[in-house]
Formats: C-alpha cells, sequence, structure tokens
C-alpha cells in the first residue's frame, strides 16, 4: 500500500532523475512509474534536448512506454511520480495512458517562475488538477510538496539563465 511516507520516498528518486537528466544533456526532470504497492516499475528522465524530440518530457515519455508494456486496467491503479507538475502534454499522455494517480514536488507555477520565458521550455500556467478536471477520468493528483519543493527547484539552479 501506497503511504505519505512512500510518496515522498519515491519523489525524491524522481530528484535524483532529474539530477542525471540535467547531467545528460537535458532540461532538468525525472519521472517514474510504481504499482500500487509503491514497486518501482519504469524510471524516465527528460529526453527532449538530446533526442531532439519535442515530446521529450519525462512523464509524455513514461505513460508512452508504460502503455506498450502494460494494460489500461493496470495502469489506472498505478500512480506516475515526477518533480514537476506535469504540462497539458504530459497530462494528455497520462490521461489517454490511463494512469491513474499522479503525484509531483513542484508546482506548475513554481516552475514557470523558474523558467521564465526561456525559449526551451515555455512553461503553461495551467495547473493538472484542471486539465484533469475536464476529461471523463477521475484521476487523483497529490502536490505539491513542500517539504520537497525546494529540493526540486535546487536542480534547475543557473540552467534557465
Amino acid at each position: 500500500m501506497i503511504t505519505p511516507e512512500t510518496d515522498l520516498e519515491l519523489l525524491k528518486k524522481c530528484i535524483e532523475i532529474s539530477k542525471a537528466a540535467r547531467q545528460n544533456g537535458n532540461t532538468p526532470f525525472g519521472a517514474l512509474l510504481a504499482d500500487n504497492q509503491g514497486n518501482i516499475l519504469m524510471t524516465q528522465e527528460n529526453i527532449e534536448l538530446t533526442e531532439r524530440k519535442c515530446t521529450g518530457h519525462a512523464e509524455c515519455m513514461l505513460a508512452e512506454r508504460a502503455s506498450h508494456v502494460y494494460s489500461k486496467a493496470f495502469l489506472w491503479d498505478c500512480s506516475l511520480y515526477t518533480t514537476a507538475e506535469p504540462c497539458v502534454m504530459c497530462s494528455g499522455a497520462i490521461y489517454w495512458a490511463n494512469i491513474g494517480r499522479v503525484v509531483y514536488a513542484m508546482a506548475e507555477r513554481r516552475l514557470l517562475q523558474l523558467t521564465g520565458s526561456n525559449e526551451i521550455n515555455p512553461t503553461f500556467d495551467l495547473p493538472s488538477r484542471e486539465i484533469f478536471q475536464h476529461g471523463q477520468k477521475d484521476i487523483t493528483v497529490v502536490g505539491p510538496f513542500g517539504k520537497l519543493e525546494k529540493e526540486a527547484a535546487a536542480v534547475h539552479a543557473g540552467y534557465w539563465d
């Protein structure tokens, strides 16, 4: 069973993945997929810069990969963890993959403060909860986590300058 402690532990893992993404030449975001017991099924860092893939956000790529491996029924009971609240595109991918729960450390609004008008990441100011409310699925959204928001944001220090 997933507990609040499990959520924090898995979000910390995402922060480590985001550090790797930055070290590998990508924007500093990381995500993972966990089953309903908190077991990590897949991890994914952003790849849009090194792969020259405009949809290469960690959450979008993870949802795509998961949809090839797991059934929609199975994914509904899974959680996608991510360092930053999923953007519009990633929220759509999560929705279509049928992942039933999203947990994030840092709010999209906070990310916008960090990125500003940087052309690499022209961040929307549109919360994922609002996006999901317009769909036909009751996707659970958990976040932001004040305890980890600063840690998640720290990975971005100096990146968007």
